[in-house]
């Protein structure tokens, strides 16, 4: 009988995040005997171990029984020593011009060249696995050589990407399929043994690295035109006088149909991750027509349904109250809101604008937007239009008597109040 290849028992996960926390938490209860979280962010590390994750996605008791355990999260990259494996989770941003922004990745290499610098000669070769999203070479051409060049000797690469989803309690990181690949196929059974201790969903092993990092990009690039169609279709639709949800609810009675819905495109995947493949095709010669088709259409849309909203407006100098800034309903994710184009696209038409969103930190806003929140919403009907922008459940109940002015306008993007009747006088738009 060939020799099992060794187990991996202790663990680093760079990057406390979105994706980074969960999948800390989950290897904890693994059974793992050591589990290190590292985040460059002192105020986040202060608030996991204050037992606060404002990403909501752990609880506090949740944070507690695993900080009890084998996890601990911390700022000083001295805890990663001597550790069997480290997974990467550092987010995969686009810069102003849409390009790949690797500097955050290309630190975590740094981190982790000057970790395995002293790592003593002697000592087993450890396995730094990747999960986020990149484009086919990535890890293998640009993160193992950043290592190396920081100091890093004796690893080995791996690959499994990430597919949290923000705010979903069905398809978490311990139930879902996960896709492992290495650099080697010993290091891919390994992997594929640490990460069978957290999910129950199933192991898939990619036949190489690259193939992973291919798989993982379109999974996000073919949502995002799926979602770019609807929009166009929503677009043209709007010209011919049509609610594409009254069209939606009539052709999703067919069995195969695609139920997707129109909407602003943001979030730190769907709206990042075409970029990625894009730039990879361009760079192989072949340019990319559909996807970034699809991306113009899905960037376009705040400005588009800001121009619908502005023509239904009857009011000169329009007073307007956007509901909901975060990217998603029923969280508190900011990046990447798409919901600020929209903004901007009504204050470019004259409009007065005021943001409400019973989720969002309004320092966050402030920082990142420049926006500030409405600490609360307003009493008397003080506003021309009322956008509903995201269907926070808070708004599902909302009074609209009290906020907007007789012969207002509720214009409903996302199709949140299509089976409410609104108070007599006030005016209703939807895509």
């Amino acid at each position: 009988m060939p020799a099992q290849p060794p187990a991996i028992e202790t663990v680093g996960i760079i990057g406390l995040g979105y994706v980074g926390l969960p999948l800390a938490m989950a290897l904890a209860r693994g059974g793992l005997r050591q589990v290190v979280g590292f985040d460059i962010s002192p105020t986040r590390i202060a608030e996991l171990t204050a037992l606060h994750d404002r990403t909501r996605e752990v609880t506090p008791d949740q944070l507690k029984a695993a900080l009890a355990g084998p996890l601990s999260a911390t700022t000083d990259a001295k805890a990663l020593d001597a550790l069997d494996a480290y997974i990467v989770t550092v987010p995969t941003p686009v810069d102003a011009a849409n390009q790949p922004d690797l500097a955050p990745l290309q630190g975590a290499c740094r981190t982790l060249g000057t970790v395995l610098s002293r790592r003593p000669s002697a000592a087993p070769p450890p396995i730094i696995v990747f999960e986020s999203t990149v484009y086919p070479g990535v890890i293998e051409d640009i993160c193992g050589p950043a290592i190396a060049a920081a100091g890093g000797r004796d690893f080995l690469l791996g690959y499994s990407p990430e597919r949290i989803n923000p705010g979903d309690r069905t398809h978490t990181v311990d139930r879902i399929a996960k896709v492992v690949a290495g650099q080697t196929p010993e290091v891919a059974q390994r992997l594929a043994a640490l990460y069978g201790k957290v999910t129950s969903g199933g192991i898939h092993i990619a036949p190489d690295i690259r193939t992973a990092e291919a798989a993982k990009v379109i999974e996000n690039a073919q949502r995002d035109l799926n979602i770019a169609f609807i929009n166009e279709v929503t677009m043209i639709f709007g010209r011919l006088g049509l609610s594409i949800y009254d069209v939606l609810e009539a052709a999703r009675t067919k069995w195969n149909f695609l139920d997707f819905r129109p909407g602003l495109v943001g979030g730190h995947c769907i709206g990042i991750d075409p970029y990625y493949l894009a730039a990879c095709a361009q760079a192989a010669g072949h340019e990319p027509e559909i996807i970034l088709a699809g991306r113009r259409i899905n960037d376009g849309m705040g400005d588009h349904f800001a121009a619908r909203i502005a023509e239904q407006c009857r009011a000169t100098k329009p007073r307007t109250l956007v509901l909901g800034l975060t990217f998603k309903e029923n969280l508190p994710d900011l990046r990447n809101s798409k919901v600020v184009d929209l903004i901007h696209g009504l204050q470019a038409r004259g409009h007065t604008v005021d943001v409400h969103d019973p989720h969002a930190d309004a320092a966050e806003a402030k920082s990142s937007y420049g926006l500030s929140l409405l600490p609360a919403l307003p009493n008397g009907a003080a506003y021309d239009c009322l956008v509903g922008a995201v269907p926070h459940a808070a708004y599902r109940e909302f009074g609209f008597a009290g906020v907007v002015k007789p012969g207002g306008l509720v214009a409903d993007i996302k199709g949140l109040w299509r089976e409410v009747t609104l108070p007599e006088g006030l005016r209703r738009w939807q895509p």
